[in-house]
């Protein structure tokens, strides 16, 4: 292999952009220099990791599909007994004016973070948050380097398992990450870039960042969804493989079958579809991922099609 396909990267490795420096943040309603935005050491997302958050895209100045994320989000703070007394609409126009400050029409990466909010006391319970969430917006000016699609990612099992639904639900995309952030160090140090994680019962899940797929004599395979974050760009990708007569499967596999794959790659909403080169220092494949290059056309008529759809609501 390579010097470049062996560099050590992420899925979520951008390329620099000198812009960052200076950007607004949206911190509770203020817009702020970058420096300056702050959350308090008793807010409860920095405490306890208690809150949720979303990741997004902006294509044109629309925020691709949207409408899914809010779907997601909302369910998810109703669940955990968060209400931040706001809509859809109101995230909507926040980004917006988030964005418009930072002069940004496409090529950017919202991470939307909502918290229970600062406690009156150091402990745990829900109740000692008694001043409101906190709502935060960082948006940057982010576009995965080249190499992602080029070299690939490297991926080892790990021992970290992800994720019993009675234990914290994976489905929940919330501010607790120390199993992944495990995860991620496990890959580390076993000299890959990222996780495979299996589900509690052995069978191929996701990564410790993104929703992961195979490729096998032309199917799609992913997990059944049981054990793992249901992102919006795992069923955007499982939808145009419905409908483009592409086969796909939701099930369980095993490590035997993703070892033997034609093609693997990962999905999420900052690198759409980036490409697997090996599992557990096994190449996946022979490097020609053509299954995986027409979801990715597909998928990026798809996002051309919502962004079009959302202008036209909205006037």
């Amino acid at each position: 292999m390579n010097a470049e396909a062996t560099k050590s990267h992420s899925t979520h490795t951008a390329q620099g952009d000198d812009r960052n420096d200076n950007i607004k943040i949206w911190v509770n309603g203020e817009l702020v220099r970058k420096e300056d935005a702050k959350v308090s050491v008793y807010d409860s997302g920095f405490m306890l990791g208690d809150g949720m958050w979303e990741g997004m895209r902006l294509y044109d100045g629309e925020w691709a599909f949207f409408d899914e994320h809010m779907d997601r989000l909302f369910n998810s703070l109703k669940s955990v007994a968060i209400d931040i007394g706001m809509t859809p609409d109101d995230i909507h126009n926040l980004l917006n004016e988030t964005a418009d400050a930072n002069e940004m029409t496409g090529d950017a990466h919202c991470r939307l973070m909502i918290t229970r909010g600062r406690k009156a006391k150091p402990f745990q319970h829900p109740d000692l948050s008694k001043y409101g969430p906190t709502v935060v917006a960082i948006l940057e000016h982010s576009k995965p380097v080249d190499s992602l699609q080029k070299a690939g990612i490297r991926l080892a099992t790990v021992p970290q398992v992800r994720g019993l639904p009675m234990s914290q639900d994976a489905k929940y995309n919330s501010h607790s990450k120390l199993n992944c952030v495990i995860a991620c160090l496990q890959a580390e140090q076993a000299g890959a870039d990222e996780a495979l994680m299996l589900d509690p019962h052995g069978f191929v899940n996701t990564t410790n960042a993104c929703n992961f797929f195979i490729v096998r004599r032309g199917e799609v395979w992913t997990s059944t969804g049981d054990y793992c974050m249901n992102g919006v760009t795992r069923q955007k990708v499982i939808d145009i493989c419905r409908n483009n007569g592409i086969p796909v499967r939701e099930k369980n596999y095993s490590l035997y079958e993703a070892y033997g794959a034609d093609e693997a790659f990962l999905t999420g909403t900052f690198g759409a579809q980036t490409p697997v080169a090996e599992i557990d220092g096994k190449t996946i494949g022979d490097g020609d991922r053509p299954v995986m290059a027409r979801i990715r056309t597909l998928y990026k008529e798809l996002i051309a099609q919502n962004i079009q759809d959302q202008k036209a609501r909205r006037g």
